[in-house]
């Protein structure tokens, strides 16, 4: 049976001869050797901000609209703007797409709370001065992920109880990714490609970098995330990712039955199928969780169905007018 595979290790990539793209910082487009934030920044001290990961292709970002709005409402939700208008965003993405005259392209747009402390408010509650947050949009190449991690799957960790309803950033993509990226990292030095969190009750909530999806008889069963809770219920602290809900509206479309529910360690050693998404490597099937294969250690029909039916929504979605 082949070695399971692990998607934090992937073969290093030649370095392009090229110059890495401009930069979109503050309404300029800088060289990326160039540009350059505040140290008083609060995105850099604290961590204040957010960010949106997405791909290009043929000059056009995947569902930008959809990562924008997110952004919007977290940014709202969570204190970081009063107001927030995308369109001014979407047209600083699009900026950055023509000057770099980009073709295949990986873009993160993060957005801070800039140099202003978050505590000097007046009396109203309302900043004293007015706040100049920081905007770069970055562009790089997309990440290449081994053919044998789609055909394979991957092994998967798990991690503990981790996300909580309690933090109110929970469920939003904040610049915190420490713990994150910590639980990654000890994934993959188990040999692991990703580390599936749990929430305080011991219930699954997601990878440390994608949200999780199981097959079981014939329906797609998922997580609840932020914003899908049922009446009285805790906080889903769970991000609602973009290539999740496309997944889902794939799901619909073919008439596969979509649950979200509360799930178990149990539900997902028991699954049919397992698959993680995010907008880097759309949809990657698990085919091993610890040392327990999931079903047959194959990658599932559903999976295989999805993965293909998303890569034809993507490149639909970013071709002609």
């Amino acid at each position: 049976m082949p070695r399971k595979l692990a998607i934090s290790s992937p073969s290093p990539q030649p370095p392009s001869p090229q110059a890495p793209p401009d930069i979109y910082l503050n309404g300029r487009m800088v060289p990326a050797s160039e540009a350059s934030i505040s140290v008083s920044d609060a995105g850099f001290q604290h961590a204040v901000g957010l960010f949106e990961t997405f791909q290009v292709h043929q000059g056009r970002a995947f569902r930008l609209q959809q990562h924008l709005d997110r952004l919007a409402g977290s940014a709202r939700e969570l204190g970081l703007v009063d107001e927030f208008h995308t369109e001014p965003l979407a047209e600083a993405v699009q900026k950055t797409i023509e000057h770099n005259q980009l073709v295949r392209a990986r873009v993160r747009l993060t957005l801070t709370a800039g140099t202003l402390s978050m505590l000097q408010t007046a009396a109203d509650g309302k900043p004293e001065i007015e706040v100049q947050r920081t905007l770069a949009i970055v562009p790089t190449e997309p990440t290449a992920y081994a053919p044998e991690y789609y055909t394979q799957g991957i092994t998967a960790r798990i991690h503990g109880p981790a996300a909580s309803p309690f933090d109110d950033n929970a469920g939003h993509k904040t610049l915190n990714y420490w713990s994150r990226l910590r639980s990654l990292r000890r994934a993959a030095a188990a040999g692991a490609g990703e580390a599936i969190w749990l929430n305080i009750t011991n219930h699954l909530a997601s990878g440390a970098v994608s949200n999780l999806l199981l097959v079981k008889d014939g329906k797609l069963l998922t997580p609840f995330a932020r914003g899908e809770e049922v009446p009285e219920a805790l906080r889903a602290p769970v991000l609602p990712g973009v290539t999740r809900a496309a997944v889902i509206e794939l799901a619909h479309q073919q008439s596969i039955d979509v649950v979200r529910k509360m799930l178990t360690v149990e539900d997902l050693l028991e699954a049919d199928e397992v698959m993680l998404t995010n907008s880097g490597w759309g949809v990657l099937p698990v085919t091993k969780v610890e040392q327990r294969e999931i079903a047959d250690g194959k990658v599932g029909e559903m999976t295989t169905t999805l993965r293909e039916g998303l890569n034809a929504m993507f490149v639909a979605e970013t071709s002609g007018d």
